[in-house]
């Protein structure tokens, strides 16, 4: 985490901008009070695939596709 006056970083912003990039967050700050938060965007489907990675070594799945032509029947388990 970075703190940084809004003048400062309007100034150098190519460089606090790279650093955004590399996964810092900057607070802007403006008169000592912090106003504004810099932060990387994430990837959403690249923190999916890696959760879902991350569950394959825990988690195993059996059969999930059963023949739509074959009869069950669900029993009432309830309380």
């Amino acid at each position: 985490m970075i703190e940084v006056n809004v003048t400062e970083f309007r100034n150098h912003l190519p460089e606090y901008l790279g650093q955004v990039r590399k996964g810092e967050d900057i607070f802007l700050t403006s008169r000592g009070r912090i106003v504004a938060r810099v932060m990387p965007v994430t990837d959403e489907r690249a923190a999916a695939r890696e959760a879902l990675l991350l569950l394959r070594g825990k988690c195993r799945i059996g059969d999930v596709i059963s023949p739509l032509d074959e009869k069950w029947e669900a029993s009432d388990a309830g309380p």
